[in-house]
């Protein structure tokens, strides 16, 4: 039974982490790459409308002069959008990078160690990776309750409330926790003599094996 709940919450957080991983970070280049295309376009267009020395410019200027003086071209929302999608895209590819075994490491101290007591090592540097991850959480979510207080919005982004694009921070370091604990449980398991050698190849292998 719990071992059930434990992989059904699992499918959730990896899709979830995924997803938004890699969805925000081919959006986020998506809409930068074209707002400057609008942006390097829309201020070609208003120079040559400006032009009345030219035919292409007395053309485009009874279309563009207008709108050329009030707007200077590019998605004026863009900007701000742009990074809250790095933002979430890096977070969340941060806490998928614990299921995959891709963050920095040092285990050369361990092997200085007997095995029992190197493995003992290890399992607490994952329990304390996952306590200060739910502690980031847990203050993540005050400061989006405490941003929500003020009901503080974003003009740019059609007056969207603040609070909203903060979601990602208990949401990730909570996403992130659950993926940390996890390597406690796995890192438990595995027998004292292979610890290490597991720790270290771990890189290698998850990003060799695909889900």
């Amino acid at each position: 039974m719990f071992k059930k709940a434990f992989d059904f919450v699992d499918t959730i957080v990896v899709t979830m982490n995924k997803t938004i991983a890699v969805g925000g970070m081919v959006l986020g280049v998506l809409l930068a790459f074209i707002n400057v295309v609008l942006r390097y376009v829309w201020t070609n267009i208003c120079l040559i409308a400006g032009d009345n020395t030219t035919i292409a410019g007395k053309i485009l200027g009874i279309f563009f002069n207008y709108p050329c003086s009030v707007f200077d071209g590019g998605l004026p929302w863009a900007f701000e959008l742009t990074n809250y999608l790095f933002i979430w895209s890096a977070l969340f590819g941060a806490a998928y990078g614990f299921k995959k075994g891709i963050h920095i490491s040092v285990t050369l101290l361990l092997h200085a160690f007997p095995v029992k007591i190197a493995k003992l090592f290890v399992i607490f540097s994952s329990a304390f990776s996952c306590l200060f991850l739910l502690v980031m959480a847990y203050y993540g979510g005050e400061i989006l309750l405490l941003t929500a207080s003020f009901g503080e919005t974003s003009p740019d982004l059609w007056n969207m409330p603040i609070w909203i694009p903060m979601i990602v921070l208990p949401l990730s370091f909570a996403a992130a926790s659950f993926r940390a604990g996890e390597k406690v449980y796995e890192f438990a398991k595995t027998p004292a003599n292979e610890i290490l050698k597991t720790s270290e190849d771990e890189l290698v292998h998850d990003s060799a094996v695909k889900e």
